[in-house]
Formats: structure tokens, C-alpha cells, sequence
């Protein structure tokens, strides 16, 4: 196998080791509330290193896209705000750009 796969291979390897070993010791604890709302957090945290990147170097498709996102998501679920924002994003860049 060439390098990447490799990288590719072991790097797949141990994210799932991660995860699993995080689950494993997180189901011997008891979690207390502030534990249960860093956790929580934390899939969103993850989203804003996704989306903060693409916002500061987002043209005008982009920058729509995000704020009709964002408007969406104050009263629809997370997959409702995120096919949304897919949609306009793919019509701005169709159209705009």
C-alpha cells in the first residue's frame, strides 16, 4: 500500500479506538450535570471549526447561505438548517458566482 492509504488506515484505526475508549470509560462514571453539558457541547464546537473557516473566506453564495442557515435553524431541527443552507449554497454558487 502506497503511504496515503496508510495514513488513511491507521488514521480511521484510531478514531475509532477513540471513540470507543471514550465510551467505554465514560459508561463506568456517573455523569454529574456539568460533565453532561460539556458533552453535549461538544458536537457543536466541532460544527463552528467547520463552519467559522469557510465563513471568514465565504463569498457572497456562501455568506447567504450561512445566514438563511442560521435563520432556519431558530425554528427547524439541525438536518432541517443544514439541507437548507445545502440548497441555497448550491443555488447562490449556481446563479451568484
Amino acid at each position: 500500500m502506497t503511504s496515503t492509504l496508510w495514513i488513511i488506515f491507521w488514521g480511521a484505526i484510531l478514531t475509532y479506538l477513540t471513540r470507543v475508549g471514550g465510551h467505554l470509560v465514560l459508561s463506568r462514571f456517573d455523569r454529574v450535570h456539568p460533565v453532561e453539558a460539556g458533552l453535549n457541547a461538544v458536537p457543536a464546537a466541532v460544527l463552528t471549526t467547520l463552519v467559522a473557516p469557510a465563513a471568514v473566506q465565504a463569498g457572497p453564495a456562501e455568506l447567504v447561505a450561512l445566514a438563511v442557515a442560521a435563520i432556519v435553524s431558530l425554528r427547524a431541527g439541525l438536518l432541517t438548517m443544514f439541507l437548507v443552507g445545502a440548497v441555497v449554497l448550491v443555488a447562490g454558487r449556481q446563479f451568484v458566482a
